[in-house]
């Protein structure tokens, strides 16, 4: 299923759209990351999708969690719990993405976020979602902000 670097941008986009759907899932029913990514690795959305980088996406962004809401919290203009799942999804693929995929620019992060959100979230969720992590992005991406900030 993979198609690995040659695929490029496009299957990395496929796989933040299925990861964000497997954090949907498992806020709703806690299931096992395993299973999740069992389950939708076999799906038809999988097709033609990074299925590594989309594993890497799910599993991490559960498992830190905790720490991804603790760091995004302060950019929030309400409690996390409170949150539309969807939102909440994004915003932990977003955040895992900023702080531990370096090698992805952290303004394609955001375009991607923000398309996730004008796809599944509500009528101006992407504009949030925007925003949240513009903000957040200073504490993991900060010389590359002010390196991009400087160019303009």
């Amino acid at each position: 299923m993979s198609r690995g670097p040659k695929q490029g941008a496009r299957a990395r986009s496929r796989a933040r759209r299925l990861a964000m759907q497997g954090l949907y899932q498992w806020q709703l029913g806690g299931a096992d990351a395993r299973e999740i990514i069992a389950q939708l690795r076999l799906s038809q959305e999988a097709r033609d999708t990074d299925v590594e980088y989309f594993d890497t996406l799910l599993r991490n962004s559960i498992a830190e969690q905790a720490a991804l809401i603790a760091a995004i919290e302060p950019h929030l203009d309400r409690p996390a719990d409170q949150l539309d799942p969807i939102e909440r999804a994004i915003l932990l693929l977003g955040m895992y993405e900023l702080k531990a995929s370096l090698d992805v620019p952290y303004r394609v992060v955001l375009n991607e976020a923000v398309e996730l959100a004008k796809s599944f979230g509500g009528e101006d969720s992407h504009k949030y979602i925007n925003a949240v992590l513009d903000r957040a992005a200073e504490q993991f991406r900060a010389p590359e902000k002010q390196a991009r900030a400087r160019a303009t």
